[in-house]
């Protein structure tokens, strides 16, 4: 007679292995040890952006066996991005594949025991909570500061901890948030910077090895606290200058503010979702302007692919749709709504495009 618990026990005991096997060199590490390496397996985390930080980051995690690992990210693989975003292909751009999705298969290759969960979004007042509110840990792998200030107030709000993360040229800097035992992002950054006040990848160019550094900070810190060693954390603004060999930590154990809005007075404005309305936005220099619905939406592409046909040459895969249109711009719709209008950085040009394709 054949004993299915057997092979039930049989199963489990080779997955066991494997999973000693594969995590041997983590284990070994003593501030890990098997207790350790099992809180990763046990672990949650989310990184928003899936660019060049976060494709280091998401490296990381998936390789140390991070149980549950969300990937969110709102754009598609472009040929500019292979120079430093190492999780892509060129096969990944001619089928233009949001980026989630095409890190999701790579990262599944990787590692097949961890859940990974791909999300073609913007993160928003109006998603953020339904995002980042159920993770252990979420980490900063976005370009730009409105993004950071709403993930400090999830973080601070929710108390689950947020690894922020930049870098330009050859410079950058990290931070972990620990709410409730460190300084916030905004007890060190009150306000998001004027447009065009700072430097951007566009602007000023970045050299990959500085991503793979700071990406790698940020990595060694979700691993420590997702394995129970939070006394291990740097708890600096660790800053490094890698074209002048200058690496210059901060201490911040005075940088917590009582009057900080958000973790002193516990006001969350940028997750308010009030008068939330069709907001257009341009995308770090990329002569791209981003449209944002204001309310959710879901979209038939495949429908609109035969109504949108005469305004110009149209491409569909599942997870878009590409339009050209004349006078070299390129509209490219999300089936939440989103849409990037290429080849423009007027708002308002963009705007009046993303109502006469879709009569809003």
């Amino acid at each position: 007679m054949y004993d299915t618990n057997h092979d039930a026990n049989h199963d489990l005991a080779t997955s066991a292995q494997q999973s000693d096997n594969r995590y041997a060199r983590q284990i070994r590490y003593a501030p890990i040890g098997a207790s350790g390496q099992r809180s990763i397996n046990e672990g949650s985390a989310a990184v928003v952006g899936m660019g060049a930080l976060g494709s280091v980051i998401a490296i990381h995690l998936v390789r140390s066996g991070v149980g549950r690992v969300r990937i969110i990210d709102r754009d598609i693989v472009e040929w500019s991005n292979l120079q430093r975003q190492i999780l892509y292909t060129e096969k990944d751009v001619q089928e233009l594949l949001p980026k989630a999705e095409a890190a999701a298969a790579h990262l599944r290759e990787m590692n097949s025991s961890v859940l990974i969960e791909p999300v073609v979004a913007d993160v928003t007042p109006l998603n953020a909570e339904q995002l980042l509110s159920d993770v252990q840990l979420i980490i900063d792998g976005t370009d730009n500061f409105s993004i950071r200030y709403l993930l400090n107030d999830i973080s601070v709000k929710h108390k689950i901890p947020w690894i922020y993360g930049g870098a330009v040229g050859a410079s950058g800097m990290t931070m972990t948030i620990e709410p409730g035992n460190t300084a916030c992002y905004r007890c060190l950054f009150p306000e998001p910077p004027a447009p065009g006040t700072t430097d951007t990848c566009e602007t000023t160019g970045v050299i990959s090895p500085i991503i793979d550094i700071i990406a790698s900070v940020q990595a060694s810190e979700a691993i420590k606290l997702l394995s129970g060693n939070k006394q291990a954390l740097h708890r600096t603004l660790f800053q490094v200058d890698l074209w002048n060999h200058a690496w210059m930590p901060v201490g911040l154990s005075n940088a917590r503010r009582s009057e900080c809005p958000t973790c002193g007075q516990h006001c969350f404005p940028f997750l308010d979702e009030s008068g939330a309305e069709t907001a257009a936005a341009s995308l770090c220099g990329r002569h791209t302007v981003q449209i944002t619905p204001g309310k959710p939406v879901s979209l038939d592409l495949e429908q609109l692919k035969e109504r949108l046909a005469p305004a110009g040459r149209t491409t569909y895969n599942r997870y878009l749709l590409r339009l050209e249109l004349e006078e070299g711009l390129t509209f490219v719709l999300f089936n939440d709504g989103r849409a990037l209008v290429q080849g423009t950085d007027e708002l308002s040009k963009a705007k009046s495009i993303y109502a006469e394709l879709l009569g809003v």
